[in-house]
Parts: C-alpha cells; structure tokens; sequence
C-alpha cells in the first residue's frame, strides 16, 4: 500500500511540475521591439552557384546601406513612412535592383516603373505606374499619398504630377544598364528561335524563366507604433501593352494596417494580385487570429503556391516580429532591430 501511494505521489508531481511548466511556457512574452525595420530586394532563382563572390559581396553591402539609412531614421525618432521612402531611395539609385536605376527594359526597349506607400496608422496609400521620367518612384507614390486625393496615377500623367510637386526627373536614358539590355536581347533571341522553330511558347514562360524578379520593398515600425510599407519595381523583363503588376496595387504588392502588420511583396505579380497576397496575410492576423509566421506562410507556401505563382514577402508585425517567406530558391534581404542587430541573407537558407 505504501507504494502505490508513493508511486501516486511521485505522478502527482509530475504532472503538476508538467502544468507549470506549460503555464509558464504559454504566458511568456516576447520582448517587443521599440522599432525595427526589414527589406528586400526581389526574389527569384538566385542560386549560389551562379553567383560570383564579387557580386555578392556587392549585393549585401547595398543591402546594409539601404537598411541602415531606414534604420538611422527609426532611431533618431522619423516616422515609419521616412524610413520606408530613405531606404528604398537607396536600392532605386543602385542598378543591382530591379528598380529605379536599375529598372528591366519592356518589349520596346523604354524603362516603365511602378511603385506603392501605405500608412499604417490612417491606411492612406500612394501609388505610381507606367512612369518614364521619375528618378524615385517611390518618392513619386509618396507625393500621390500626401498631396493628392488619389491613390493611384499612371503614364504621361503620373510624370506631369512628379513634375508640377518639383520631384527629381531624368531623361530615359539614365535607365539604361547594359545589363538590362543584354537580357532583354537575350529574351527576344530565344524568342526568334522558337518561331523560326514553329513553337508556340508564350513570351511571357520566357520573362519568368529568365527573371530574378528585382523588385524591391520596405516594411518598418517606428518609435510611436506606427507601421508602414512601400515597394518598386521595373516590372518584368519584355513586358508588352503597358503592363503593370502587383507592386503598385495597395493590397497585392504593399500594405500597411498598425493593427497587425506592414507587408512588401516580390514576385510574379499577377499571381500576387490574383491571391490579394499583402492584405491576406493582414486579415489572417485580423480575422483568424494568426501570428504574423503563421500568416506569411500559409499565405506564400499554400495560397500562392497553390495558384502555381512564385516570389515572396518582407513583413513586420506591430510588436515588431519580422519575416521573410517565399517560395523560390533566393530572396535578398537584411533586418534590423532596434538593438541594431543585421542580418542579411539571400539564398534559402
């Protein structure tokens, strides 16, 4: 008798021991970050083998010198939005992004940018398509928010708009990457093969083959809990018919809410807006209750698998947390918190 009541003693103990340690595990809470911020700058088939050691080394030094400007504007107390706009401002001037200065050529040889801003604190929302001129894109989907009733301007139109509120604009040439060009001519080459061949392949199985998808984006949050994202792109390599993608639609390419989260994406854009993948990932949190990890990848590894579209995402909730999700073999990206720790990756680790 004697033992069975020591050997229920002993299960007692354990059990209890067992409770408080899951009690203890479930009210744990993680330490929120006063301010962070994560970027990225496209994702695509960025496969180390293929990369020379000079050119990474290049890639991760523009990365932390965009990264750190936002960071900079987050420490010394700037706004989310500032942060998000400095350091995108910095992967535009770079012609290793798709983006800005180093913007992919269209079918007729011309440089067409897109580029979307969103606040998270009064969900206002900027946004650009089609310019030619603007040097910033970025800047151009910024003054959109701030100084017009609009969300969205595209073309000729967009460009007068950049012109009347004094932003930067170069000619066209100022695009131009020997680079670019060289892909471009490459995609046209193999075109030309296969219909001398008689096959009937779509240019655009050619664009996604051949694309790094370069897009580039932000998502911080600042000192006063505010959170904000913005993305910019030169859109695909080829593209025809003024085609525009996913980076300049609130919702699809950008999104911002402080409720739950800033999220930029990058990637094959059509695909992205068909899956709204930017505001999805938000209402998971909204409606279901998801952690930001959890959103993101039910969102890029199911939902936009699924579809059968590639890419991915940078996002940062309001406690802080950041993530990376996407579903190809590389993605650039760095984050920061607000201990100023750097981490920069670009392969799928």
């Amino acid at each position: 008798m004697k033992k069975i009541i020591f050997l229920l003693s002993v299960l007692f103990l354990f059990y209890a021991c067992k409770k408080a340690e899951n009690t203890t595990e479930e009210t744990t809470e993680v330490r929120k970050q006063e301010f962070a911020i994560i970027i990225h700058g496209g994702a695509g088939t960025i496969l180390k083998k293929n990369m020379s050691s000079e050119m990474e080394i290049a890639y991760k030094q523009k990365l932390e010198e965009a990264i750190k400007v936002g960071y900079d504007v987050l420490k010394n107390g700037g706004t989310s939005l500032d942060a998000v706009t400095k350091t995108i401002n910095i992967m535009e001037d770079s012609p290793l992004f798709n983006a800005g200065k180093g913007a992919v050529f269209t079918n007729e040889g011309t440089n067409e940018h897109d580029a979307s801003i969103m606040d998270g604190k009064t969900l206002n929302a900027g946004a650009s398509a089609g310019t030619t001129t603007v040097k910033n894109p970025i800047d151009l989907a910024r003054a959109v928010m701030d100084n017009s009733p609009h969300v969205m301007l595209s073309g000729k139109g967009a460009d007068t708009f950049a012109q009347e509120h004094h932003l930067q604009v170069v000619e066209p040439r100022y695009f131009f990457t020997e680079r670019r060009f060289n892909s471009l001519q490459k995609i046209k080459d193999n075109e030309k093969a296969e219909m001398g061949r008689g096959d009937k392949v779509s240019f655009y199985d050619e664009i996604i083959k051949d694309s790094k998808f370069g897009t580039v984006g932000c998502a911080a949050l600042d000192k006063n809990g505010n959170l904000a994202a913005g993305t910019s792109t030169g859109g695909m390599t080829n593209k025809r018919w003024g085609r525009i993608g996913d980076s300049p639609i609130i919702g699809a390419g950008t999104y911002a809410n402080n409720n739950t989260c800033a999220v930029s994406s990058t990637g094959w854009g059509e695909y992205f807006i068909r899956a709204m993948v930017a505001y999805d990932i938000s209402a998971l949190m909204e409606y279901k209750g998801f952690s930001l990890k959890e959103a993101s990848k039910e969102v890029i590894q199911n939902k936009l698998t699924n579809l059968g579209g590639t890419g991915g995402i940078v996002a940062i909730d309001k406690n802080g947390n950041m993530v990376a999700e996407f579903n190809t073999a590389g993605m650039y990206r760095a984050t920061m918190n607000d201990e100023g720790e750097l981490i920069i990756g670009i392969y799928k680790d």
